[in-house]
């Protein structure tokens, strides 16, 4: 492993290197690449769920910018390797996956890669591939014959991926899961010519064991010197846990199904000054000097946000699409705005975008703080009329000082309710 001399003015490592993503290259990658920058390149992709996440967005950006510099990005979807699992950065080992869901899984990964990466046709077009398909032919005397006899244990006992797992229990199934990603390298290599594999800092090992079986088996010094790893630092939430998961710990995903277009602009929006530049440099395609504009302004004019803002937007953008990004942005300063909303349709907007609140007639029928409790707004009605008696709840743009109060709904429909200086909650009525 080494921090290479970055030889490719303006290619790819010196952009990796000035955005702050580059961790460690094998000797001789920066020459290969000021050498032919049109390299075919891959990274995994776990399907373990039908859609990626905003962790993924590491690798994602890893073939994005691989394209951009005229590379060959090759997508590898371990349908094989989803049905063992990965050790690297796991504390225990993860459920197990059958072809079915793996299957469907390969569909919604490929569209949602689609979003970010050119899959046209052509020398330098976007590829994705499932493991399982090379894997799954595999028969295991072949495997242990052709393969396995060039791994020693100690050698896989060394790898960081392994020993941190050792004293919390690591099956045989995930501890030979670099001997299958290191086959798929080699694979790759040979059928493919895919000469560079990039991953987090964390699948060092791996990368260097596919590295080991391409110079074992290839029989070539001058071949095994073609193939290459590229491994990206590890980006870690304020918190000190991987990127990724909102505050409450959840996945903040690419399908719209799963955490909606709003709730990710304002995942971006919400991120701390400290942590913005950074997550530009990693997540938007922005030029430097746009950047450390945009850095400049966030430490003479915090309040505006600027950076946030930008950053929310194109990454909103480039995942959802123009229009849900622009209404994710008006859903967005229609929370946080004190104005009140009385246009049914601003409401109902809202109301979708942000997940508003149902209500039963009968509870708005007995006041205000009844309608809070049983909504679970507030935790209790004793709560509610603390709140109310405090002045802090207005519906409809009205301040509440009676918890008997009986609002009327807009429309016969919307409540437009403030709970304290900065939440919002639309409630629409059943039935």
């Amino acid at each position: 492993m080494t921090k290479p001399s970055l030889t490719d003015p303006g290619g790819l490592l010196a952009e990796l290197d000035w955005r702050g993503i580059l961790h460690a290259t094998t000797p001789g990658l920066a020459d290969r690449l000021a050498r032919d920058p049109a390299i075919s390149g891959y990274i995994g992709f776990d399907p373990s769920a039908a859609s990626l996440h905003a962790g993924h967005l590491v690798p994602i950006f890893g073939l994005l910018r691989l394209q951009r510099f005229g590379g060959r990005p090759v997508a590898v979807v371990g349908g094989g390797t989803g049905m063992i699992g990965d050790p690297s950065g796991r504390s225990a080992e993860r459920n197990l996956l059958d072809r079915a869901v793996l299957e469907e899984n390969l569909v919604g990964i490929r569209d949602q890669l689609g979003r970010f990466l050119d899959f046209a046709p052509g020398a330098g077009g976007a590829v994705m591939v499932n493991n399982l398909d090379w894997l799954g032919e595999l028969s295991l005397i072949e495997f242990l014959r052709d393969t396995g006899k060039h791994f020693t244990v100690p050698y896989m006992l060394s790898k960081d991926s392994v020993q941190v797992r050792l004293d919390r229990g690591l099956s045989f199934t995930e501890f030979s899961y670099m001997t299958l990603q290191a086959y798929d390298f080699a694979h790759l290599h040979r059928t493919m010519g895919v000469d560079l594999q990039m991953g987090g800092a964390d699948q060092w090992g791996n990368i260097t064991a596919g590295l080991e079986l391409i110079r074992r088996t290839t029989g070539s010094a001058g071949d095994a010197d073609r193939a290459h790893g590229l491994a990206y630092k590890l980006l870690l939430s304020p918190s000190g846990t991987k990127f990724g998961k909102s505050d409450a710990g959840e996945s903040i995903w690419l399908d719209p199904a799963r955490t909606s277009p709003f709730a990710f602009y304002q995942y971006w929006l919400n991120h701390d000054d400290r942590d913005v530049g950074t997550y530009l440099r990693w997540f938007t395609e922005f030029p430097r000097a746009q950047i450390e504009a945009l850095e400049a302004e966030t430490l003479t004019r915090p309040e505006a946000r600027s950076a946030q803002r930008a950053l929310a937007l194109d990454i909103t953008t480039r995942t959802h699409g123009i229009g849900a990004a622009t209404r994710a942005v008006a859903d967005s300063e229609a929370t946080f705005s004190s104005a009140p909303i009385d246009d049914p349709a601003a409401l109902a907007s809202l109301y979708e975008s942000a997940g508003g609140f149902e209500f039963d007639p009968a509870w708005l029928a007995g006041g205000i703080a009844i309608l809070l409790a049983e909504a679970g707004l507030l935790g209790s009605r004793g709560e509610a009329r603390r709140m109310i008696n405090g002045g802090g709840v207005t519906i409809n743009g009205q301040r509440v000082v009676d918890p008997a109060f009986v609002p009327e709904p807009i429309e016969g429909l919307w409540l437009d309710v403030r709970i304290g200086k900065r939440r919002r909650e639309i409630g629409r009525r059943l039935g």
